[in-house]
């Protein structure tokens, strides 16, 4: 069985989605999709002590030797992304049923099953593939599921923001298929690790720059990367809340790993830094996107719209750190995309918990809520401490390698203006606190229901679950700095 823990990663989400429409009520469905999220997460913790004892795992479908035969290939890299989304997808569900009660009618609580637990083998997918075009097949499964889930809730605008969703994603699969096309056009091989050796005969010719130009922007568009971000805040805003929370964690997470992948594996790096001006490209755009983000979090009135500009601007500070070319950038990139999804898996999940209980995420309704709901606003504000990077929370760690490596490189401007846009996540921050904690209650009621009341169990315990790993891994840095110094080090080609 151990020997097969790489396909069963991906094999149990896959098949157990569609036996989800054969239970025969909700909670079962919650309970199996749990138990099945819960397996991945074991096999994931597995498959990284593995990787980090004895090195990178190759596992060949069907036995047919790679490149005739599409293998799995879990390195240091592939480990620590699968360990993100398959821990944040268990501690998501804990809260999904209660969740969904309320925002996603009844007769489709099946589906919203069967959905999500598609879009969990999707993305672990893309991250355990060593194929091309079996990224970009896993990429159209988790996406096919994001915009059908997108558009469950019971907002009219979620219908809108699926189709925005709907119509930049397929743009960026395009992009991303002709590139792979190009790629298989000119050496013959879809597997990564034949393609970096063959892509060395052919990477002087137009094909190969074309390829390589095609999927960087379709990998943008599916990240969000400014300027390319439209689709973002909508998608995040009107989706069910257990649905943002999901992909708010792990989605963009998995972008991030593409664009890693493909540059430092794939095109390496003397091509990818030369072919096209990478690091100015990158710099100039990250930077862009960490100031307009954050200053358009600033003016949000919707609490969900202004936490998905702040993802925007958090995917800025990953690019920043992926432009500087070293083993330093690197792994401050690695560190923020587990430390990211720690943030905004408890903010979201915790809006998640206000919406079921007060019907509205308006920031002029959370007058008063810091003492009503005195629990989930404290698991926001810690969120939110750990966004700005207040020492003692992940945010702190992340900030501070980036600076660190900013330095490194003499980027001494650079990292001023990182330290700069902290600041402005102190404002957007602030906005909630004030309202919160320095605002009257408001009287009566939101939209029917009493907002005095804190929010249940089942939305508290993930919640702060997902608070104290931003608490505790902010104090206690050794495995994630050890596993994301390790990954950086074997993709820029150093010593493990």
């Amino acid at each position: 069985m151990l020997t097969h823990l790489v396909i069963l990663q991906v094999i149990v989400p896959l098949l157990a989605a569609p036996l989800c429409l054969f239970l025969t009520s909700s909670r079962l469905s919650w309970f199996f999709a749990l138990i099945s999220s819960l397996i991945t997460c074991v096999i994931s913790i597995l498959l990284l002590q593995q990787v980090m004892t004895v090195g990178t795992i190759v596992y060949e479908l069907g036995d047919w030797n790679a490149p005739w035969g599409i293998e799995y290939r879990i390195d240091k890299l592939s480990a620590y992304l699968l360990i993100i989304i398959s821990s944040i997808s268990t501690v998501v569900l804990l809260a999904a049923q209660t969740s969904i009660e309320e925002e996603i009618p009844q007769d489709r609580h099946n589906v919203f099953y069967v959905l999500y637990l598609l879009s969990l083998a999707g993305m672990l997918g893309i991250v355990a593939t060593g194929d091309v075009f079996n990224v970009f097949v896993f990429l159209e499964i988790t996406s096919l599921s994001a915009y059908s889930l997108i558009a469950l809730g019971r907002d009219r605008r979620a219908l809108w923001a699926s189709y925005q969703y709907l119509i930049m994603g397929t743009i960026g699969a395009t992009f991303i298929l002709i590139g792979i096309g190009l790629m298989y056009q000119m050496t013959g091989t879809l597997n990564m690790n034949d393609l970096s050796v063959r892509l060395r005969e052919v990477d002087q010719t137009r094909t190969i720059f074309v390829a390589f130009s095609f999927i960087f922007v379709g990998i943008c568009l599916k990240l969000a990367l400014f300027p390319l971000h439209f689709w973002l805040p909508n998608a995040y805003a009107y989706a069910p809340s257990i649905v943002t929370a999901f992909f708010a964690a792990t989605s963009t997470k998995v972008a991030i790993y593409l664009l890693i992948r493909f540059t430092f594996s794939v095109f390496g790096l003397s091509y990818s830094f030369t072919a096209l001006p990478l690091q100015t490209l990158l710099l100039v755009l990250g930077l862009l996107g960490i100031f307009v983000a954050s200053i358009a979090a600033i003016y949000q009135q919707n609490v969900k719209h202004l936490f998905a500009y702040s993802s925007i601007a958090q995917i800025g500070y990953m690019v920043v750190g992926i432009s500087m070319n070293t083993t330093m950038g690197l792994m401050a990139t690695l560190l923020h995309l587990f430390n990211h999804a720690l943030m905004k898996g408890a903010l979201f999940l915790a809006l998640a918990a206000l919406i079921y209980q007060t019907g509205s995420v308006r920031l002029s309704d959370f007058q008063g809520l810091g003492r009503q709901m005195p629990l989930t606003m404290a698991a926001i504000v810690l969120g939110g401490l750990s966004l700005i990077g207040v020492p003692l929370t992940v945010g702190f760690v992340s900030k501070w390698y980036l600076v660190l490596a900013a330095i490194e490189v003499g980027w001494w401007p650079v990292a001023v203006l990182m330290l700069v846009a902290s600041l402005l996540a102190i404002i957007y921050v602030w906005r909630i606190v004030e309202i919160a904690y320095f605002s009257p209650p408001a009287n009566g009621m939101a939209q029917g229901r009493e907002i005095a009341k804190e929010a249940p169990l089942a939305f508290l315990i993930p919640v702060w679950l997902l608070v104290s790993s931003n608490i505790y891994f902010g104090i206690d840095t050794r495995l994630s700095v050890q596993v994301a110094q390790a990954a950086s080090q074997s993709l820029i080609g150093l010593s493990p």
